[in-house]
């Protein structure tokens, strides 16, 4: 099923001169071990996490476009004070892309490979901006008979970080929780389970129109934070639902440390016994993002009941155990065209991923420009 020896994939590299090169390279294909696959990328997305990687600490409004059509080559400039930031993948060619699907087109000679052989799968392992990838049959998921690539594309990162946030929800004694940017495809995928599982979920969105989305998709709870009344909002929706735990995507700013504040507040109105010391319900937010590139600003008028802490996919899937994990993922698969269905704004080729103007839409991660990259495409729409 391979006629082939090599194909594209897209680089990301930092130079020490401060500068970073986003190039297409033609890689050769590697011959499958054992236990290993050969995949035909189809479909692969641009996730937050994948952007972080591309870009850096560059400066994408520096980007200046060189190469050739099919071979483009996109050089930004990386601010000095931020250099530090990248000296641990200094003059490193880094392929990107966490996760994708396609059909698999060769195999090594292991029976869980031998299985995957012509069969559309879901994947993880990175290095997915590529037109094939050779990766561990255990990173690979059989997709159903009516599912297509696009469909399984975002079958890892998002579906899972949702139901992380649930499961850690519910392993830390929380009853509801809160989550920002909010109408985000994860955001969705949130509310959806929160609904079908029967779980207040306090949403956060930054625009009128983004609250009517999610409201238009059955969220109760929806707290808009270009509103005067945010806080107000905000407050009263954690007192109907009894929130205290929650999952902030933005990381800096002031949010985390409000969502900690109206969540005492919130406690307060329904305590019986008055406490100098703030109440004693643990309050917990968890930054899981960086969309806000600015410090986190936390002023402390929560009592001391409280956490904040960081919140990454890998390391939870790690702590609760192979089996608990494969749960999560079996609940993907089933519910991967309802629950865990993911919109794309925009289908762009691996060339299209370099183009300036295609940069600065998918580099903003703004709300409604999830962009799905489809390797052996030309071009796309």
């Amino acid at each position: 099923m391979l006629n082939t020896t090599t194909g594209l994939q897209l680089r990301s590299l930092v130079k020490a001169s401060g500068e970073l090169e986003l190039s297409l390279v033609d890689e050769p294909i590697p011959s499958p071990a054992p236990h290993e696959v050969v995949v035909r990328v189809e479909a692969t997305p641009i996730n937050p996490s994948d952007i972080g990687l591309l870009f850096g600490a560059a400066d994408i409004a520096s980007r200046v476009l060189t190469g050739t059509a099919t071979h483009p080559v996109v050089t930004m400039q990386i601010p000095e004070r931020l250099m530090k930031s990248m000296q641990g993948r200094m003059d490193q060619s880094l392929a990107v892309g966490n996760e994708g699907a396609g059909t698999v087109v060769a195999a090594g000679s292991s029976p869980a490979a031998q299985a995957l052989l012509g069969k559309t799968v879901a994947m993880i392992g990175g290095g997915m901006y590529a037109q094939y990838r050779c990766l561990e049959a255990a990173n690979c998921i059989a997709l159903a008979a009516d599912a297509t690539a696009a469909d399984g594309a975002s079958s890892f990162v998002n579906p899972l970080t949702a139901l992380g946030m649930v499961e850690t929800m519910r392993r830390e004694g929380h009853k509801a929780l809160v989550h920002t940017a909010a109408a985000s495809n994860l955001g969705q995928m949130l509310n959806r389970i929160c609904l079908k599982d029967g779980i207040d979920l306090v949403n956060i969105v930054r625009k009128p129109e983004q609250a009517a989305l999610l409201k238009g998709m059955g969220a109760r709870f929806v707290c808009d934070t270009s509103l005067p009344t945010f806080m107000a909002d905000l407050t009263q929706a954690l007192v109907e639902t009894g929130a205290t735990i929650a999952f902030d995507a933005t990381g800096g700013g002031q949010l985390a440390g409000q969502i900690l504040s109206c969540m005492e507040t919130a406690l307060n109105r329904t305590a019986t016994v008055y406490s100098r010391y703030g109440s004693t319900t643990h309050k917990q937010v968890y930054i899981y993002g960086g969309l806000d590139v600015r410090p986190t600003e936390i002023s402390r008028n929560f009592g001391f009941a409280w956490g904040i802490g960081g919140w990454l996919l890998t390391p939870f899937l790690q702590r609760i155990g192979e089996a608990d994990a494969q749960k999560l993922r079996e609940r993907v698969s089933a519910e991967l065209k309802t629950t865990f269905a993911s919109t794309y704004s925009k289908q762009i080729s691996l060339a299209q991923a370099l183009d300036l103007d295609v940069i600065a839409a998918y580099g903003q991660r703004a709300t409604g420009t999830k962009y799905l990259i489809t390797p052996h495409h030309l071009a796309a729409s």
